[in-house]
């Protein structure tokens, strides 16, 4: 039975934290916006395939504002990266899962 409880309770926050929590961006407000919401609906689309969800951002990021757009999307991991100027989003999205967006040619 506690097993049960603990994959009750996980489920339970996840669902909790179903909003974007942005943890660092130089993005233009209405570019933010637009990549937010592509991000949690990659994120949702793709919930256990976060290729598939990362792929599916960095396309259209690059058919909507340019090339030369990264994503990363995980658990647990750390990054130092150089980006062009207002082209960085850093996000957390279901509680545990990170997704970093920047442009860098």
């Amino acid at each position: 039975m506690g097993e049960t409880e603990g994959r009750k309770e996980e489920a339970d926050y996840k669902r909790l934290q179903t909003f974007p929590l942005v943890r660092h961006s130089d993005m233009p407000e209405e570019m933010r916006v637009e990549t937010m919401e592509l991000c949690v609906t990659a994120c949702e689309k793709f919930s256990n395939n976060n290729e598939s969800a990362a792929k599916m951002i960095k396309e259209t990021m690059d058919k909507k504002f340019g090339s030369s757009w990264h994503v990363v999307i995980g658990e647990g991991f750390g990054f130092e990266i150089t980006h062009e100027v207002k082209n960085l989003l850093y996000l957390y999205f279901g509680g545990t899962l990170a997704v970093c967006v920047w442009k860098c040619s």
